[in-house]
Order: structure tokens, then sequence, then C-alpha cells
């Protein structure tokens, strides 16, 4: 029987599941962070299924976000990648909070702005063991750009700030320094036609760094399919960590 339980870890609010019998074990540790206006406890399917391959299985609240949110996480839209940078810079609270259970292997994923923290988080912690990107981008600078050129008037924003935001993203994209992978294992999942993060972003990046055999970065690409996480793409990923942690 699997255990879900709400607490508190390093003040911050989050969801536990794992197997009743291996609560006390030393068990591989696997994060998952849920998008953009979504909360923890929109993501108990993947990580349902996650802590059933034996896992203990952490979701957190992204700031502004369920538990965190004092109002709509929709009015903080200016405030996006600074959410991220939240997640990214929380992360070793977070881990640290379980040295005392112990755990054998670290694992990181997520979906869409979580995906996009699970790169940055790949970027930053050189201790993650394997990391699974859901509709998520490994190339968050390009991203921003894309989102600012989309602004009517963008050309009237302030260049100074600007380049600080543009500065601040890229210290962890993923793609502006591939050699932070390190042979670590990545597997991807784009649909090509996904309407709020690109494709194409996420294949360019697999399409570049799969060609070195040190680097073990693998794709799955859904022809036609739209922003949407099936349950279909649930299992590969929980399978993926299967996969990566079997002993």
């Amino acid at each position: 029987m699997i255990t879900v339980t709400e607490k508190t870890v390093a003040t911050l609010p989050v969801l536990e599941l794992i197997e009743v019998d291996l609560k006390t074990s030393k068990v591989p540790l696997v994060f998952f962070y849920h998008g953009w206006t979504g909360c923890k406890e929109k993501v108990l399917t993947q990580g349902y299924e996650l802590a059933k391959q034996g896992f203990r299985v952490v979701l957190p609240d992204a700031y502004y976000h369920g538990s965190r949110a004092s109002e709509p996480a929709s009015k903080h839209q200016l405030e996006f990648w600074h959410i991220i940078q939240h997640s990214v810079t929380e992360f070793p609270k977070l881990v640290a909070a379980y040295n005392q259970v112990g755990y054998d292997k670290l694992g990181v994923s997520g979906l869409s702005m979580g995906g996009i923290t699970t790169c940055a988080l790949l970027a930053t912690y050189p201790e993650i063991d394997a990391a699974v990107c859901l509709e998520g981008c490994p190339h968050p600078l390009a991203f921003a750009k894309q989102l600012v050129a989309a602004i009517p008037g963008a050309n009237q924003l302030p260049a100074e700030l600007l380049a600080q935001e543009y500065q601040q993203i890229a210290s962890y994209d993923l793609a502006l320094q591939p050699e932070k992978l390190a042979g670590r294992p990545l597997h991807f999942w784009h649909g090509t036609a996904d309407e709020m993060v690109p494709y194409q972003l996420t294949a360019d990046f697999h399409q570049a760094v799969s060609k070195k055999a040190t680097e073990k970065v693998t794709m799955t690409t859904s022809q036609g399919v739209g922003h949407k996480v099936s349950y279909d793409t649930t299992l590969e990923m929980a399978a993926k960590f299967a996969q990566y942690f079997k002993k």
C-alpha cells in the first residue's frame, strides 16, 4: 500500500508518497514538480506511479502555487522565471531534510514549468543522478526571449532590466552548458503540437547532445500532441527511473 502524507519539509509544503513497508528504508528519492498554475495535488498520478517503483517521492508546491498561494498564481505571470529560480534555490534544503532517513539515488522530474525546473536543477546540482523532463525546456533563455518578443511593445521594455533577467536565466540554462550533464541519464517527452512550451527547442537540444557517445539523453516525440501529459507518458516516465535506478 502506498501512503500519501501532507507535510512540511524545510518549511516547504510537500506531499510524500512511499510504499508503507519502505517508509524507514533507504530507497531512491525522486522529486516531481508541477506546472504553471498547478499544485502538488495535481501531480499525484505521477507521484503514485513513481512510488509503485519503490521510490520515496516528494511533490513540492512551487512559489505562489498551491499551499503557498495567497491569490491565483496567474497574477504572478511576470514572475514566472523567479518562481523557477525559487525551486532551484530551495532544492538543497529539501534534499538535506531526507539525509536522516537516507536515499541511495536522487532523481528529479516535472511537467511544463516543472519540466523547465527539472532541467534547471540538472544544470545546477551535480548530485542529481537522473532526470525526466515532460513538455519542459532545456533552453530557458531562448524560450524567455521568445516570450518577450511576443509581448506588444516589447521593444520599449528596459534593456538593462531584461539583460539582468536573461543573465539569471542563463545561469541555469542546460543548453548553454551541456557539459553539466556529465553523462547522467536524461529523458525528454514532448508533443510536436505543444502550444505552450516550444517542442523545437527540446528537439534541437536532444539532437545536439545525443551525438556525443558519453551522453545518455533520450527523447520520445508524440506527433500532433499538444500540451498535455498522458497516462502512458506518465508510465514511461516512471519506467525510465526504474531503468536508471535498478540494482
